[in-house]
């Protein structure tokens, strides 16, 4: 354990994290101090930078400090109070400031403010992150309270996209985007867009294939980069969907990446999958196979027009015979093979009709809400696991080896597994 002095003040670090104000006196917004720390038996000299407000007893304070060359740079930069949350006194005046504004342009439905939102929760940066769970944190709440005004209350419908690459997800989210438009509903659309393996950038292009639905003042895109996160999703896709809602947003279609069989994360964060298909979609066999198939709730065969037509029909017939043989996860709804045309609209109506009533269908069964709740906590472990993975590879005693590990296990000294044992077993006595 590390003490930290400073006058009567005393800080203490617990689990490499939390710093507490244990004699409950108030200290300034920000402050700087020098201090000797002892790590591994050795007294080191610490810069520290101490910022926000921190008032009372058990309040924290963000810490970051760097030790000197002896020892690698080292950076605590979450912000945790006693009960491990984030809390609003646990942001600078200057940030509530900016979590207010952004929070009142939410519920005041300014896709400025929206827009603003969404990067706030897609930053890395520290700061960035701890002012956008509070902000989500008063966002949760409101609906919470609107909820207990009335039981019916459901901000929106969550629909899911998802297809192999050339399907025409995007074309199809222009037309099925203007037809809910042109019913009197606003429209959030959330586009995944692959990012490169080399260079980690993303195109972000989804906008250009969507030209009549960017214009429209009821309906706002907003094309996010993948990042490397499997399943077609981002990490911070969960989080868009709960501000677009508070921005006033009742349809929120989440379009993934090009997918695979076995890529099919989205379904764990809307209300309703659908798969989209072009005719060569493959066969009966295919459409069998465990996978993305099995958790649809709709099959959308799309391009159904021209010369495509024929080979629509085949496919669409091979696929609700391969349904029978899926056991239903929902025991209201049986998943439906729709044939559609994104070019003449074609169908378009029918498949929303099949939406509505599949919405109906599982609201009356109980099943909409135990799902969004089962859905939570599917995230809250999602989100354990990729915490978990940034403390690893950030934690000191791993980065000091990690590079020879690496070599061992690329030269043949040492196989994955055991490089692997070496790493863990240096993460975890520190713990």
């Amino acid at each position: 354990m590390w003490h930290l002095l400073k006058s009567s003040s005393v800080f203490r670090c617990l689990c490499s994290k939390t710093y507490l104000c244990q004699n409950g006196s108030a200290c300034p917004d920000v402050l700087h101090m020098n201090a000797f720390t002892m790590v591994k038996g050795k007294a080191v000299h610490t810069r520290v930078t101490l910022t926000g407000s921190y008032s009372g007893h058990r309040q924290l304070a963000d810490v970051t400090f760097n030790l000197c060359s002896t020892y690698p740079r080292f950076e605590f930069h979450r912000l945790y109070s006693s009960s491990g949350v984030f809390s609003y006194e646990s942001v600078s005046s200057s940030e509530k400031q900016t979590v207010n504004t952004l929070y009142q342009g939410l519920l005041n439905k300014e896709r400025g403010s929206l827009a603003r939102a969404i990067t706030l929760v897609e930053s890395t940066h520290h700061r960035k992150q701890e002012q956008a769970q509070v902000l989500l944190g008063r966002v949760l709440q409101h609906h919470k309270e609107l909820q207990k005004a009335s039981n019916e209350y459901i901000p929106s419908f969550r629909i899911g996209l998802s297809g192999p690459p050339g399907a025409g997800k995007s074309t199809f989210i222009e037309a099925f985007g203007k037809f809910l438009t042109g019913r009197g509903h606003k429209v959030a659309v959330l586009a995944v867009d692959p990012s490169s393996s080399q260079t980690g950038g993303s195109l972000l292009g989804d906008k250009t294939r969507m030209p009549e639905l960017a214009c429209d003042m009821n309906a706002y895109i907003r094309p996010s980069p993948a990042r490397g996160s499997l399943g077609g999703v981002t990490r911070t896709t969960n989080e868009a969907i709960v501000l677009c809602e508070a921005a006033g947003y009742d349809i929120i279609l989440v379009e993934t990446v090009g997918v695979g069989q076995s890529e099919f994360v989205v379904s764990d964060m809307v209300d309703m999958f659908c798969l989209i298909i072009p005719p060569a979609g493959g066969d009966e066999l295919q459409g069998i196979k465990k996978g993305i198939v099995e958790v649809a709730d709709i099959v959308i065969v799309n391009k159904s027009d021209g010369d495509l037509v024929p080979a629509a029909r085949r496919i669409q017939m091979e696929y609700v015979s391969a349904v029978k043989y899926m056991r239903y996860r929902s025991s209201v709804w049986k998943p439906q093979v729709l044939r559609i045309s994104s070019l003449t609209r074609e169908g378009i109506p029918e498949l929303w009709s099949d939406m509505t009533k599949y919405k109906t269908s599982v609201q009356m069964a109980g099943e909409f809400t135990r799902k969004r709740e089962k859905q939570h906590k599917i995230w809250m472990w999602n989100y354990v696991r990729d915490h978990i993975m940034d403390l690893f590879l950030k934690h000191p005693s791993v980065r000091e080896v990690v590079s020879e590990v690496e070599e061992k296990v690329a030269s043949g000294e040492t196989t994955p597994g055991k490089g692997a044992d070496i790493l863990l077993h240096r993460f975890v006595k520190d713990l």
